[in-house]
């Protein structure tokens, strides 16, 4: 069974900008993905990684000043030396939470020279991690195509 890294934000003023209702900024909510993706990947390799990628970047719904985002990341996929990491953001508000974002990043493992180095085969158990392993060597497929 995979394993989750949470991470928890409360909107704040410098997080927004200024229109009449205040929304979190997309920048804002990126940095937080792409440290929550790096902590997940980190703690599964065992080493410092480097971003590579983020695919599709989808705001689904809006953050506010002072709602509380939460974040979950977790490992789809590896390679011999990067690994995909999907990041669901959430936004609870009044007891409810509600997706805001689902982001796919790509990481590589870094040794202690800043090279990359290999990283343990993740090997998908579950009919949902079946799946996301699926869906993740299509967007592979597909960075690659766009970069050969």
């Amino acid at each position: 069974m995979r394993e989750k890294t949470t991470s928890v934000q409360i909107v704040l003023a410098q997080h927004c900008n200024t229109i009449k209702k205040p929304r979190l900024f997309g920048g804002q909510l990126m940095e937080w993905i792409d440290v929550t993706g790096a902590v997940a990947a980190r703690r599964y390799t065992g080493h410092n990684v480097t971003t590579a990628s983020i695919d599709n970047l989808s705001f689904i719904n809006p953050a506010f000043i002072n709602d509380i985002v939460v974040q979950e990341a977790y490992v789809t996929w590896t390679g011999r030396t990067s690994l995909e990491v999907r990041v669901d953001s959430f936004v609870e508000r009044n007891g409810e939470r509600q997706e805001i974002n689902v982001a796919h990043l790509v990481f590589v493992a870094l040794d202690e020279n800043d090279q990359p180095t290999p990283v343990p085969q993740f090997l998908p158990e579950t009919d949902e991690e079946k799946t996301e392993y699926s869906e993740a060597l299509i967007r592979r497929a597909i960075r690659l195509k766009k970069f050969m």
